[in-house]
């Protein structure tokens, strides 16, 4: 498989590079890009066997920038930048989303966006609820996504995916994950994200398909 790595340059072009270029990252300080706190536990916790100094958004108090790509990809680079240009360090974002067969996709990139401003994901999932149900004949069917992006203040990015698929649940359960855990349910499971073990969601999960793809271009020190 391809890995997916785009190149970012001065005149703010993207481009696709099909050639496995990669960045040893060698930095003692590395930023989660993030002010979603499940999101940040999660990447912090993929992060803990290197020995450099993980901090977040919150430790430089920065706003969330405007999330304004089409894509997966597109967001996870536009925080990645937006963080790395105000603290001058290298950072990792993290951009997901759930998708659901019926209905069409959504919320795909506006998954947090669903959940409003005071981020509801309760309210969000009862509206999922209601709009499947009243489909014909619904699949069910729905995958999890993540795009990561590590940015160095040099203008290099390294963005990749990685996606889960699953079947939506009701009503939701568990109270281990964040977001729409409690309603997915990963294919060859019988319970939801939210009632996984935290470390083995780690090891299953659409970030960690995402990491795991990172790990070959930028932390091969963390292979096992």
């Amino acid at each position: 498989m391809v890995q997916r790595i785009f190149l970012k340059f001065k005149d703010k072009r993207l481009i696709w590079n099909n050639s496995y270029n990669m960045r040893i990252f060698k930095d003692k300080k590395l930023v989660i890009a993030s002010h979603n706190k499940g999101k940040i536990t999660e990447i912090r916790d993929l992060l803990e066997p290197l020995d450099i100094q993980i901090l977040s958004a919150y430790d430089f108090d920065i706003e969330e920038p405007e999330e304004n790509g089409l894509t997966f990809e597109e967001n996870a680079l536009i925080k990645s930048t937006f963080v790395t240009q105000h603290t001058g360090l290298p950072s990792i974002s993290d951009d997901s989303g759930i998708c659901f067969s019926d209905l069409n996709g959504d919320p795909g990139i506006y998954s947090a966006r669903w959940a409003g401003s005071n981020k509801d994901f309760n309210k969000a999932m009862s509206k999922i609820n209601i709009a499947i149900k009243g489909k014909k004949n619904p699949s069910y069917n729905c995958h999890f996504i993540c795009s990561l992006s590590i940015s160095w203040p040099d203008n290099y990015d390294v963005t990749v995916s990685g996606s889960i698929d699953g079947k939506f649940s009701w009503p939701p359960k568990g109270d281990k994950g964040f977001g729409y855990d409690p309603i997915f349910k990963p294919l060859g499971y019988d319970i939801t994200f939210a009632e996984i073990d935290p470390h083995f969601k780690h090891k299953i999960s659409h970030r960690a398909i995402a990491f795991n793809k990172l790990i070959n271009l930028c932390f091969p020190s963390l292979k096992c």
